[in-house]
């Protein structure tokens, strides 16, 4: 029987990225254990979180968990009792221009996906969090733009999760604003509601923004909503 701590010993042991000549730092960072009603998926770690061995340990963590912290989560308390984990498992190395991460490819990806939804299908969150925009194009189609994307959430009925990974958006019932949330949240006992948030690096010009921390705002309104009714 598959069970997450098997499954944590499989990918901090995996080595296929780097056996297929991709340029990656092997060991899996990721964090949570059974019992995590929200899963969080970033991109990729980056070199501190690899020296860590937590996922989102320096700068964008410090951005995220201030976005996760208005919304009601202390970082201690979310790390502690919630599941973090990221598209790819491995650290990817820099970018060819030498600013930023590179992202990891669709080959990589491909390789890490089954442990991705292996992580899903054991913790089953009420509540996922897509961090960034790899982490969102795992569901919202590809020709959405950001800001079509932050501050909407999906939510997916327990009927769409016969098979506890789906990622099909067509499945979900998109909700663009807060209001329509607070009237549906009654009757979302069930079933999974997925929310994108930007990618918290500071790199990134994207959050800073006026247009979209408006955006922002709403995505942190409905997470405070979400964990306020359901969790």
């Amino acid at each position: 029987m598959d069970s997450l701590a098997n499954l944590h010993t499989e990918m901090r042991a995996c080595r296929l990225c780097f056996a297929a000549g991709h340029a990656i730092t092997p060991g899996a960072i990721f964090s949570g254990g059974p019992g995590a009603r929200v899963l969080l998926i970033g991109q990729a770690p980056g070199v501190t979180e690899v020296e860590a061995k937590r996922p989102f340990n320096a700068g964008s963590g410090k951005r995220l968990f201030q976005w996760l912290g208005r919304a009601g989560w202390e970082e201690a308390e979310f790390r502690e009792k919630q599941y973090m984990t990221a598209v790819t498992k491995c650290y990817p190395g820099k970018g060819s221009n030498g600013k930023g991460d590179r992202v990891p490819s669709k080959a990589e990806q491909a390789l890490c996906r089954p442990f991705l939804e292996r992580e899903i299908a054991l913790v089953n969150p009420q509540l996922m969090i897509l961090v960034g925009g790899l982490a969102i194009k795992l569901l919202y189609p590809a020709k959405m733009r950001l800001n079509e994307v932050v501050g909407t959430a999906v939510y997916f009925p327990p009927e769409t999760l016969t098979t506890p990974v789906n990622f099909n958006f067509h499945d979900g019932r998109l909700i663009t604003d807060l209001p329509t949330l607070q009237s549906l949240l009654s009757s979302l006992l069930n079933g999974r509601l997925i929310v994108p948030l930007p990618h918290p690096s500071g790199a990134s010009l994207w959050p800073n923004k006026p247009e979209n921390k408006r955006l922002i705002n709403q995505a942190i309104q409905m997470l405070a909503t979400i964990r306020a009714t359901l969790l």
